[in-house]
């Protein structure tokens, strides 16, 4: 399939992770997908409601990932950062460039290969949040939800929001309007 999510290596193409926190959000990703489905899942994306699929694959996490994870609610929030991150550069060719400072209404800022070294000016915000279990319809609704937290941050930059539903199989991208 040529539509894929990539997981792996994700500290050579992303500047704002290291390799070991890419390491540690893509484990809590193979432990929320794995929670639900054996590997490799097609992903139904949505950006701007626009439809696509892309194949998910994963390696098996095994007891003492599982042991590590054990907080369900740690494991989908990181999960849901590498996964979403990962749907990004698929999906919009942008990668994570830094960790966004609290109170600004995101997770990451994301833009172009190369931007964000010198300044932010070409990036956009990225909000980000995962929900374990739920139907693509709970997915929309977070993605509501986490455009309006994209719309109260203390920014002028451009955002987009992302939510990715792990039983669902279902990654959405929305960019956020100026207002609403």
């Amino acid at each position: 399939m040529g539509n894929q999510i990539n997981l792996e290596s994700m500290h050579a193409r992303h500047r704002a992770l290291t390799a070991a926190i890419a390491a540690a959000y893509r484990e809590a990703a193979c432990i929320c997908l794995s929670r639900h489905h054996v590997s490799p899942v097609l992903i139904t994306l949505s950006d701007n409601g626009t439809g696509s699929e892309a194949e998910l694959s994963w390696n098996n996490p095994g007891s003492r990932a599982e042991g590590a994870w054990a907080n369900t609610d740690d494991a989908t929030e990181a999960g849901a950062y590498s996964c979403v991150i990962a749907g990004v550069e698929l999906i919009r060719n942008l990668f994570a460039v830094r960790r966004a400072e609290k109170g600004t209404g995101a997770d990451y800022y994301i833009g172009p290969i190369g931007s964000g070294e010198d300044d932010l000016e070409d990036c956009l915000r990225l909000e980000i949040s995962g929900i374990d279990a739920g139907t693509h319809d709970e997915v929309a609704k977070r993605l509501r939800a986490k455009i309006r937290q994209a719309l109260s941050g203390n920014s002028n930059l451009p955002a987009l929001a992302g939510v990715i539903g792990f039983s669902a199989k279902f990654l959405m991208l929305a960019d956020v309007p100026e207002e609403m």
